[in-house]
């Protein structure tokens, strides 16, 4: 059986320039659930800031939801309150 990995897709609600996009990182960290707050490293310059989790996907390297060479990791978990 192949090794599930955590994939996690964040919306960074407090970056105008890209609030309402998805972008899915490796997630290291259990029990991470939608409408957790993360870290996680954002643009070429991998500047660290907050997003909220809006899904997460267990799946093998062949399933990922992108390719496994682009994808980036959560840094932290934030905050595990859903009522953000």
């Amino acid at each position: 059986m192949k090794e599930l990995i955590c994939f996690v897709a964040v919306d960074f609600v407090n970056d105008p320039k890209v609030a309402g996009y998805l972008f899915w990182y490796y997630c290291h960290f259990e029990g991470v659930e939608e409408g957790n707050i993360v870290s996680a490293p954002l643009g070429r310059h991998n500047r660290v800031q907050n997003a909220i989790v809006r899904k997460v996907l267990f799946a093998d390297e062949e399933h990922a939801p992108f390719p496994i060479p682009y994808l980036k990791s959560v840094v932290s978990v934030v905050k595990e309150d859903k009522n953000v």
